[in-house]
């Protein structure tokens, strides 16, 4: 058997992509010095936008946004019909309508388009981040490897995003999360929101994987991966704050 056709069955493949919920150390051992994470990668953008696909499909964005819509047209006519004329009104049901629309439409673009241009940015933001961390403790950093890390560990987010969708079809709504926002019972928890126990296995797997192809040692992959986590999860803190 020759050195190439050795390299070629121990590479690593959209196949070995179940081996991040099994044995994800036996899969790492696979992406060292290797960047066969191209199409892996590729079929985990295409899951993704087709969850989102399927989520725009059961018409769930399009109910709830005219819902909303239609709530807020109520509220217009119940408080401003006698308040303004008719002109104006009639004008002010046109921009809700308009309003409405819009946010249809983007809804529908964050589920498809957004959701995977996230999760790739998201994956490349953090190979990066890992490299210059891994270059400043003095060791050779791999790009490739750290980028093939940080697309299997992605695949646990996948699931999130595959329940996600079950609990829309079940639920009949698009308010749904995977994160421990339901525990939150007064605005003082919400930041439960910004806590996602997929997110917190993705690191996991990234520090797992950190250690396993020795670009870092267990306590700087350990340290590194709690301290990026935390700011991630301070940001969406701050963003669930704004947002109440």
């Amino acid at each position: 058997m020759t050195t190439e056709n050795a390299q070629q069955q121990t590479e690593p493949g959209v196949r070995h992509a179940i081996l991040v919920f099994t044995s994800p150390s036996a899969l790492f051992r696979r992406v060292e010095d290797t960047g066969a994470y191209g199409w892996t990668l590729v079929v985990l953008l295409v899951m993704v936008t087709l969850i989102g696909y399927a989520q725009v499909q059961t018409g769930l964005i399009d109910r709830v946004v005219d819902q909303t819509t239609e709530k807020q047209l109520a509220e217009l006519e119940k408080t401003q019909l006698h308040l303004v004329d008719r002109v104006q009104f009639k004008e002010r049901m046109e921009e809700i309508r308009k309003t409405g629309e819009f946010n249809k439409l983007m809804t529908r673009l964050g589920a498809v388009v957004l959701s995977p241009v996230y999760m790739l940015v998201s994956a490349l933001l953090i190979a990066s981040c890992l490299y210059a961390v891994v270059a400043l403790t003095g060791r050779k950093p791999e790009y490739h490897t750290l980028m093939s890390i940080c697309v299997y560990a992605a695949y646990a987010e996948l699931v999130a995003y595959a329940l996600r969708l079950g609990m829309m079809l079940f639920y009949r709504t698009i308010e749904v999360d995977t994160s421990l926002g339901a525990l939150a019972r007064s605005k003082g928890l919400a930041w439960l929101a910004a806590i996602d126990p997929f997110r917190i296995w993705f690191w996991v797997l990234v520090a797992i994987g950190l250690m396993v192809t020795h670009q870092l040692s267990r306590r700087m992959a350990v340290i590194s991966c709690t301290l990026m986590s935390l700011i991630a999860i301070g940001i969406r803190v701050a963003r669930v704050y704004t947002q109440v």
